[in-house]
């Protein structure tokens, strides 16, 4: 199936469905949908960094420090993310996502819903050739490093923002 075809559920500000659209139908028209962003780290505590394909129907070519994707039509957000982490990292039998918060992403004419998720992977990755061009894990501190100097996803570099918020509240 084409991206752009898969149905997804459109949700109101209290992300209560309200109707279902093709996703790419979702993201011409700015309708708000649900999306999941999960924090992979590796065995030694690396956060999976990468480089989104220039395919990507939203930010194309932009660096993400979440791995993720859109909640299909009917989908809980939990085997959004569990689905999600698999098929990008291209790794199967990963723990199931710990949830952390979620947030409401809006920005450039998109909006959607958007728990936060971590989950741990001792596996070797072999990410999802038609999501991820490049990939590497990197320290806490590499990664804060390369903010400035990297063009970031809007919504990854909003949820990153809050999840360092969340951390430094507990």
């Amino acid at each position: 199936m084409n991206p752009s075809d898969e149905i997804l559920d459109i949700v109101d500000e209290n992300d209560r469905v309200v109707g279902q659209a093709p996703r790419g139908e979702a993201t011409a028209r700015g309708l708000r949908h649900r999306c999941v962003f999960i924090e992979a780290r590796d065995a030694d505590g690396r956060i999976f960094v990468h480089r989104r394909t220039a395919t990507k129907l939203v930010f194309p070519s932009h660096y993400d420090m979440f791995v993720g994707g859109v909640v299909g039509a009917g989908e809980s957000y939990d085997e959004a993310a569990l689905r999600e982490a698999e098929e990008e990292l291209g790794v199967a039998g990963l723990p199931r996502p710990e949830p952390l918060f979620k947030f409401l992403y809006e920005g450039g004419g998109h909006s959607w819903w958007s728990p936060v998720y971590r989950v741990r992977c001792e596996l070797p990755v072999k990410p999802q050739v038609e999501e991820v061009a490049w990939h590497t894990f990197l320290t806490d501190a590499e990664l804060e490093q390369r903010l400035t100097d990297w063009q970031w996803v809007p919504d990854g570099l909003d949820g990153y923002r809050r999840l360092q918020a969340f951390r430094t509240s507990d």
